[in-house]
């Protein structure tokens, strides 16, 4: 399927895609129809006579507004998707900026077939992370080739990182699922924070998610590929599990310069640390030596002792000396920017495979079920909820251009979570985005 070359590319977009029926005995097909508007697509839903679970039937039909960017049928492959919702965002990646395509849907209508992809040999079939990688890589080796070839240090790259978001952790799939967590930082944004290590001499280091540069896509489908085993094996019942976590992809160019720099900052921060608490602890002490307690047990002034303010100074001071070395360091990184000689240094793909939407809903899940949730799946929906906010927090706060992809299926039988996910999107495009 060529692109809309009419297409307008706004700061969100929602699409549909439907995947096809299963292949069952006596399944039954939604009544679904779309029409088109000057500004989006619209959809009809209803329930044939008589079909799926007696808890949906007689339900009525709904139509949502014009709000959708395009409407993907069950034939359309993932090289078309692509083509029509990644491809064009190519000049926004190109000037720095980041894009995000966020897949949703209940478990099973296709979100890690559109995502990932389950033939990494088929050009058609390949998942939407995959192919832009592949563009990607041939972008920019064209503008490798115009690099100075002794200038290694501006030689662009593609860095992915690879994590699941599951209740209040976050794995970091290229770093032996190591536990990480997502935190609000003090610039008010909302980061995820990998491992805590204890160095020697009090240093404590606080690394990112853990970035694996590529400069072929050989090597990056490797990693991913690697990345997806780690996703499958570290649960029981994988689907199931799978189904309830948030898994995101992040490709990003990068050059050695911005690596080693940002790995600087890294190191910077840890030197402090140790540094900053002697200061802390210093002035506590020489604060709490000011007062005794008397024989009534309250606290007095303490006439006979002086707070030592030259050792007070002498420890802010050597811990300002530190802090200017992360400011100098974090210059550092921003210098990289600014003097790259490519524009597109720090572009970004975020590809996001939501938990699936029966876990968002507490209601709509038990009536898609047709069975009650227990308490755990309850609080598991609630916990969902919380991680997609967060989620979305971490995205947005650098976000150029972001989309998300409903993925729904045709079954009677799933009419109650495809009615809900189709409603949620409606929503969520005619506020703008989520």
């Amino acid at each position: 399927m060529p692109p809309k070359k009419s297409q307008k590319l706004t700061p969100f977009s929602v699409y549909i895609r439907w995947r096809p029926l299963p292949e069952e005995p006596g399944a039954t097909e939604i009544k679904k129809t779309q029409s088109s508007a000057s500004d989006g697509h619209s959809v009809s839903l209803s329930l044939p006579d008589a079909s799926g679970p007696s808890s949906s039937r007689g339900a009525r039909s709904w139509t949502s507004a014009p709000s959708f960017t395009k409407v993907f049928e069950a034939d359309d492959n993932n090289r078309g998707v692509y083509e029509n919702v990644v491809s064009q965002t190519f000049p926004k990646i190109m000037a720095g900026k980041t894009c995000n395509f966020f897949a949703y849907g209940h478990t099973g209508s296709g979100k890690t077939h559109t995502i990932v992809g389950y033939d990494h040999e088929d050009p058609q079939q390949v998942g939407l992370c995959l192919s832009a990688a592949k563009e990607l890589f041939q972008k920019i080796d064209e503008l490798n080739g115009s690099t100075e070839s002794n200038d290694n240090d501006q030689k662009l790259a593609v860095g992915l990182r690879m994590y699941e978001v599951r209740k209040r952790s976050a794995f970091d799939l290229l770093n032996g699922r190591t536990e990480c967590f997502v935190r609000e930082g003090p610039d008010g944004k909302v980061h995820v924070r990998g491992e805590t290590e204890t160095l020697e001499d009090g240093k404590v280091r606080v690394k990112p998610i853990r970035v694996v540069p590529c400069w072929t896509f050989e090597e990056l489908q490797t990693v991913l590929e690697k990345g997806l085993d780690l996703r499958a094996t570290g649960t029981s019942t994988v689907h199931d599990k799978s189904s309830r976590t948030h898994a995101v992809f992040e490709l990003e160019i990068v050059n050695q310069a911005l690596v080693e720099a940002r790995d600087a900052v890294i190191e910077r921060q840890a030197e402090l640390v140790p540094h900053g608490k002697f200061a802390t602890d210093v002035y506590i002490e020489e604060n709490t030596k000011r007062y005794t307690q008397g024989s009534d047990g309250k606290y007095i002034t303490n006439l006979d002792y002086t707070i030592n303010q030259e050792r007070i100074d002498a420890a802010e001071a050597t811990k300002r000396e530190y802090e200017e070395r992360v400011e100098l360091a974090e210059a550092k990184v921003q210098e990289t920017f600014t003097t790259s000689q490519h524009p597109c240094l720090g572009g970004k793909f975020v590809f996001v495979d939501l938990a699936g939407s029966e876990y968002y809903d507490q209601k709509s899940s038990a009536s898609a079920a047709g069975s009650k949730q227990t308490a755990e799946e309850k609080q598991e929906g609630r916990q969902i909820n919380s991680d997609l906010f967060a989620l979305k927090e971490v995205i947005r706060s650098e976000s150029g251009f972001s989309a998300m992809i409903l993925t729904v299926s045709p079954a009677a039988d799933q009419y109650a979570a495809t009615m809900n996910t189709v409603k949620y999107g409606n929503l969520v495009a005619m506020a703008g985005g989520p």
